[in-house]
């Protein structure tokens, strides 16, 4: 049995500044602009290097993404895949079935509670996902397309306050 890594990164802390902003476009915030940042350097010293980067468009999801792959210095493809804002565990295992198999690990970049509930639904372990954290989860399949509930081993999770 072949073996593929996921790691889920929860957006880093957005701003409510702005109410004239819908939900999609609301942006980083000080403590999130600075909490990206931290996460890719943890990257970096960790030497993670995800084979493709897939985020959700909204505004804060896209500036985490550009920040943790430049500062973890990570020259990977970066994708915008819409079906991972507001979505359910449902639509983000639609998301991974999709990945190309020639990736063997992949981050996707995105939102509660559906980030919570997925590591749950692959893993079998329930965790706390506050914003700018990463999780990482082995799953046990050949094929993306193969991922399915407590496919998974839960690995690890990091947030900024830790480092």
């Amino acid at each position: 049995m072949k073996m593929k890594t996921l790691f889920l990164l929860r957006h880093a802390k957005s701003s409510w500044n702005n109410p004239g902003l819908t939900d999609f476009e609301r942006p980083l915030n000080e403590r999130g602009l600075n909490a990206a940042p931290t996460i890719g350097r943890y990257m970096k010293s960790e030497n993670i290097k995800p084979d493709v980067v897939i985020s959700s468009p909204a505004t804060r999801a896209r500036e985490t993404a550009e920040l943790v792959t430049e500062s973890a210095e990570l020259d990977v493809e970066l994708r915008f895949d819409s079906r991972i804002y507001d979505a359910t565990w449902f639509d983000l295992l639609r998301v991974i079935a999709g990945i190309e198999d020639e990736k063997q690990s992949a981050l996707l970049i995105g939102h509660n509670p559906g980030f919570e509930e997925t590591v749950y639904r692959l893993t079998d372990e329930r965790v706390t996902m506050p914003t700018a954290t990463l999780a990482k989860m082995n799953l046990e399949i050949n094929s993306w397309s193969d991922a399915q509930e407590f496919c998974g081993k839960f690995e690890w999770i990091v947030k900024p306050k830790d480092l």
